[in-house]
């Protein structure tokens, strides 16, 4: 049996690093775009691809943490599924994959710019996803990490139902996409969660309460849902509920950002792979169990963006095991 299975999307990730000029724009929510002019062609500095998508990215973290694991997606019938299936088997990760045979494997463009990035992407495969492609006799585990992108939200109470049955913990990133449209089934299906994992506006968006009331986001998931919660901030940190304690901390120093691509899913990732070591170790405390959590998922998050690409920096249990990552300001309080 795995210990983890992801379940979500797969990617082709190609980065395109440049002097890509940035301009003011009031219809940008961070008020600045790239400016690309029309009908040129502009250099760029460097060209790499690599593997994506939320279950790729979350499976390398729990094979470097040392668990058994398997990925399960969509990919197309094409060179890029091959090679994405490749990659990970190196990394020690089973790829359970569906194949389309209409559709390619998901590709993304990414712009780099100062540590900031511009995605363009193509759902590909992955927005194919039927019931009949999962493969459910593969999928037992200890536990499932669940990110169900595009059209592939659709599953989510089929997959939690098949989890119920078969004493699978499951943890959840939901997109920003799946809470929009089927925000009532997810606050439903909270009961059967054992790790949330958001970020501040898409917490406030899945509770309708304005994050500036944390106190009262919390309390809410916290009557929806047995499990823990974590609520991230970016590179202002995360806060964390267990039901009892709010655990608040920062960030790890970043040495230089290069790519903040995949970072939420190293985070989230990271948590979870912290919980499942806590399991085997000699930590036994509620609070001992999540601050080891956050510290193995903030330093998972923070190497992530030193490097390109979403998974080079993940860290192998051996990295985490470093004196870099051994000290995180962690303040708890009840709630």
């Amino acid at each position: 049996m795995f210990d983890v299975i992801t379940i979500g999307s797969i990617t082709r990730d190609n980065f395109l690093e440049g002097d890509f000029p940035i301009v003011k724009s009031p219809t940008a929510p961070s008020g600045k775009a790239i400016f690309l002019p029309f009908g040129e062609k502009l250099e760029v500095k460097k060209v790499y691809s690599t593997i994506g998508g939320n279950s790729a990215n979350a499976s390398v973290t729990f094979a470097r943490q040392g668990f058994k694991t398997a990925c399960f997606g969509k990919v197309g019938d094409d060179l890029s599924g091959k090679e994405i299936a490749e990659k990970l088997k190196k990394e020690k990760v089973r790829p359970l994959f569906t194949v389309s045979k209409n559709r390619p494997t998901a590709y993304s463009v990414l712009l780099l710019e100062k540590g900031e990035r511009t995605i363009l992407g193509y759902h590909g495969a992955s927005d194919t996803m039927r019931l009949r492609d999962i493969p459910w006799k593969n999928l037992k585990a200890k536990w499932w990490y669940l990110s169900l992108a595009g059209e592939s939200d659709k599953f989510l109470k089929p997959l939690l139902n098949f989890a119920k049955k078969n004493n699978i913990k499951v943890a959840f990133n939901p997109s920003g996409h799946h809470i929009k449209h089927k925000r009532n089934e997810i606050l439903s299906s909270l009961k059967d969660i054992s790790f949330l994992v958001l970020n501040e506006s898409e917490a406030a968006d899945l509770v309708g309460i304005p994050f500036k009331n944390e106190k009262a986001v919390f309390k809410k998931l916290d009557k929806l849902m047995p499990g823990i919660v974590a609520v991230t901030d970016g590179p202002n940190g995360v806060t964390v509920s267990d039901g009892e304690y709010l655990y608040k901390a920062g960030i790890f120093k970043e040495q230089k950002v290069v790519d903040r691509t995949g970072a939420g899913d190293a985070f989230g990732s990271g948590f979870v792979a912290g919980l499942l070591k806590s399991q085997k170790s000699k930590i036994k405390s509620q609070k001992e169990v999540i601050s080891y959590a956050i510290r193995l998922a903030s330093a998972n998050a923070t190497s992530v963006v030193e490097q390109a690409g979403a998974t080079e920096g993940i860290l192998t249990n051996k990295q985490f095991e470093s004196a870099r990552w051994k000290n995180l300001k962690i303040n708890v309080k009840e709630l």
